[in-house]
């Protein structure tokens, strides 16, 4: 149990250097979000074909995930977008809104009836997002792409549900990856023509922050989660996974001091979404010991 925690904590900050490494890459965001997938699902590719657990899947199967992980895919492009026009601070506080959407998108798509309290939750949330937005111009663009990034991420996560019930998580995430990386290669030319670059294969130094992004950020992040899970409930990992975007926040004012560029609008606006991460937090152990049988945690969301 205890290894299985160590493991767990250790995921989410992985979670947050994700950001650290959208910064540190010089290329745009589509790119590096095309070879944080092409490289995660070669990599996982391999890991299942040398441990004996690929499996075969039927094509419609497939074409589902896979345009789950296009879904994935278009989030880490607007999410790194987000933190090329602004900085890591905005992207994963921008990040943190996923939970408004898909509070007001699942009940629409599932036929299932409204949350008050997680509308309610998710509000705090979005005033914070406002607020940042409203009184802050300098980073208006970012938060622009983070919010787009949150409305796709709340996408996925319903979809990715749906998904974890039918089918295991590694053939999930090995399909997403290679999927959203098909997906984007598509869209590709049309995004370097609304984007270009002098090239299109990253410096050395790039590779080697790709080659971890998505080493140790993606597969192995995902890895240690799975690990976790056969001794941890998918609760646990959920409700651990609210931390990743203050970790973030920890890593970029430790590693870029981007304290130096928050305005008192931040701060406030920073402070309401902690709350309502906080307020959630409470919550879902409060119904967890009131119905300890009756909630279910899927890992959905869980590759930031």
């Amino acid at each position: 149990m205890k290894k299985a925690i160590i493991q767990l904590q250790l995921s989410v900050i992985l979670a947050g250097f994700t950001g650290v490494f959208g910064r540190l890459i010089s290329l745009n965001a589509g790119l590096i979000t095309w070879y944080r997938l092409f490289i995660s699902g070669i990599l996982l590719l391999l890991i299942m074909a040398v441990t004996n657990k690929l499996k075969r899947m039927d094509p419609l199967s497939i074409l589902r995930i896979a345009f789950t992980g296009f879904l994935l895919g278009l989030h880490w492009l607007f999410f790194y977008g987000s933190i090329k026009y602004s900085n890591i601070s905005i992207g994963v506080v921008c990040f943190s809104l996923g939970s408004f959407f898909t509070a007001i998108f699942e009940p629409l798509i599932n036929r299932k009836k409204f949350s008050v309290p997680e509308l309610l939750l998710s509000g705090l949330t979005l005033c914070g997002i406002v607020l940042i937005f409203g009184l802050d111009a300098t980073y208006r663009l970012g938060i622009t792409l983070g919010v787009i990034s949150a409305i796709i991420v709340s996408f996925f996560t319903i979809f990715n549900e749906r998904l974890t019930k039918e089918f295991d998580t590694q053939t999930i995430t090995l399909y997403e990856m290679l999927g959203g990386c098909l997906g984007l290669t598509v869209i590709m030319p049309l995004y370097l023509y609304i984007s270009p670059v002098h090239s299109l294969l990253p410096s050395l130094p790039d590779w080697g922050y790709l080659l971890l992004l998505s080493l140790f950020c993606t597969v192995l992040m995902y890895l240690m989660i799975t690990q976790a899970l056969s001794k941890l409930s998918a609760f646990t990992v959920s409700l651990s996974f609210n931390l990743e975007p203050l970790y973030s926040i920890v890593l970029a004012i430790l590693i870029y001091k981007e304290n130096r560029e928050f305005t008192w609008a931040f701060y406030v606006g920073l402070t309401l979404i902690i709350v309502s991460v906080v307020l959630q937090m409470c919550r879902i152990i409060a119904l967890r010991k009131g119905h300890p049988g009756k909630l279910d945690f899927s890992e959905r969301g869980i590759i930031p």
